[in-house]
């Protein structure tokens, strides 16, 4: 028999940009090192079905579940700090909303009944929550709701909460996120933008139970007492979440506000003794008290956005507590690497990752790159894209062969070693329809892969159309790349290794989606340490 789940919202307001994902995510954490089960829900406002065709420049990267659905970065955070996988489920949008209800329309499923947004829309967005703690055997469900209050797109998502606030009672608790700004000039903090943010939130008939309060400044009690006047809620009930070092620090930070403690009584819920979070302690005090330090470039075409890369990023910060390594990571545009610019923009790197991404824009500057990387026997690991760059550089100048490249780019070179999977060929929809979701890869024993993972089958997440030229895999082999890992099933090649190289690895899938704090990914563990070995021989 499941359990019976409890609904805990979380609601921004003021700004967007707080971090509410980061709020969710540690209150998660705090849940589950008091010993419950707890999952991750992000409800997103906007009206694409899923983030899979947008732009990094409009919504950082795209996260991809076990299941394959691509979903929205928030979901990284979600996984990186509970370790608790996440699937479709787990990142509704208004537009998957509105197109499950006009789907069973269509099939006659109302009856002829005028379809509306209450109580079509919102029972759909209902049973969108409910779904996860009616399957999924959890205490809790954490459901972090977009946007900002007030925001038109977000009026069906408020007045879903407060219709389960209603039905549920206290089984249903609202985390509301505000910010309090410090003036400079007047040299004080101010709450009006919280009060009237709570006021937006009581207009549509929801009040928080809860609210955390983003701040630069210590709260004094002054000002969380007349911010729990003025918002209708207990003293203890106004949480301080002050900037922080690093987003790894919140949980630590939500602990001594009693963040957690608050909730479980909010909902009526039994408070064990003991909270364990000696692993996040350990993982913490390795990072903050690093023996080592490297400098790792990573080559991509969106390295101005800070979400882009988010995956990777947060990836190099496990693997380099796991190698008690401080990793500065020096971010270079592909468009900017050349033949004549390479050992300028390079050449003091410890480590080079090439970037994973679609298109043709910098791609030559990824190739250059993995050159550099190739002849001066620097540490590289390419992803996806970075992988099939890593195959088309070898073929060009080790194989002979000047004009390889992909038929993503070039569709009508004469040596295409990277191509359009068979799957791929007859597909025109662009939302959902690429290689998604975990599979399987088959590891060579002899690989610097298979020393990394200690293991000869392992499971990836994939986000692709293209994928190595089986053709010519024994060209390759002949000539010192070794095909390290292999897809059983469809015999795809998932990654390539350089023999007579210290560490050189292109993987089709991304390493990255799997890292999180208590289980960092082998693949960055391990190519860290050779950025460290590569730094101490320098």
């Amino acid at each position: 028999m499941n359990k019976k789940a409890k609904y805990i919202f979380v609601t921004g307001g003021v700004s967007s940009s707080l971090g509410k994902g980061i709020i969710s995510a540690s209150l998660a954490k705090l849940l589950q090192g008091r010993g419950f089960s707890v999952t991750i829900q992000k409800l997103d406002p906007y009206i694409n079905v899923d983030p899979g065709t947008l732009n990094p420049y409009e919504h950082g990267e795209c996260y991809v579940t076990e299941d394959g659905a691509e979903t929205d970065l928030d979901l990284g955070h979600y996984e990186r700090f509970s370790s608790t996988p996440t699937s479709q489920a787990n990142n509704v949008t208004t537009g998957r909303i509105y197109l499950n209800v006009i789907t069973k329309e269509r099939k006659g499923e109302y009856l002829g009944t005028t379809v509306q947004v209450i109580p079509h829309i919102t029972d759909e967005i209902k049973r969108s929550v409910q779904i996860l703690g009616e399957t999924g055997n959890y205490d809790f469900v954490i459901t972090e709701i977009g946007g900002t209050v007030g925001d038109i797109e977000s009026f069906p998502f408020v007045e879903t909460v407060r219709q389960m606030k209603w039905e549920l009672g206290h089984d249903c608790a609202v985390v509301h996120l505000t910010l309090v700004p410090f003036l400079k000039a007047a040299g004080e903090l101010k709450t009006k933008p919280t009060q009237h943010s709570v006021k937006t939130m009581l207009e549509q008939g929801v009040q928080p139970d809860i609210i955390v309060c983003r701040t630069e400044r210590v709260l004094s009690d002054g000002i969380k007492t007349k911010i729990a006047q003025f918002c209708n809620v207990t003293e203890e009930s106004v949480i301080e979440s002050i900037d922080a070092e690093s987003i790894y620090d919140v949980p630590i930070l939500m602990k001594e506000e009693k963040l957690d403690i608050v909730v479980l009584n909010k909902t009526r819920t039994k408070i064990p003794n003991e909270i364990d979070l000696a692993n996040w302690e350990q993982f913490l005090k390795r990072l903050k008290n690093p023996k080592y330090e490297v400098d790792i470039a990573l080559v991509g075409k969106y390295v101005e956005l800070k979400d882009a890369y988010k995956s990777i990023n947060e990836a190099f910060v496990h693997g380099g507590s796991a190698n008690e390594c401080k990793v500065n990571i020096k971010l270079i545009h592909s468009e900017q690497v050349t033949k004549a610019t390479a050992k300028k923009l390079l050449k003091d790197m410890d480590g080079i990752l090439v970037a994973p991404g679609f298109g043709g824009r910098g791609i030559e500057g990824k190739i250059e790159a993995i050159r550099f990387a190739r002849e001066n026997r620097i540490p590289f690991l390419g992803i996806c894209l970075g992988m099939q760059c890593a195959a088309i550089e070898f073929s060009r100048n080790v194989l002979g062969h000047k004009d390889a490249h992909t038929t993503e780019i070039e569709p009508n070179t004469t040596y295409p070693v990277i191509d359009l999977m068979e799957g791929q060929k007859d597909i025109e929809e662009m939302g959902g329809t690429m290689r998604l979701g975990a599979y399987e890869c088959k590891m060579d024993k002899n690989s610097k892969a298979f020393k990394a993972y200690q293991n000869d089958l392992v499971s990836e997440r994939h986000r692709h159309r293209f994928e190595f030229n089986n053709a010519y895999r024994e060209e390759f082999e002949k000539s010192g790349m070794r095909l390290a890992g292999i897809n059983p099933k469809e015999d795809l090649v998932e990654i390539i290794e350089l023999i007579d190289h210290p560490w050189f690895v292109g993987v089709q899938f991304h390493p990255e989606y799997k890292s999180t704090v208590r289980f960092p990914h082998p693949l960055f563990v391990d190519f860290i340490k050779a950025a460290i070995d590569y730094k101490q021989e320098k």
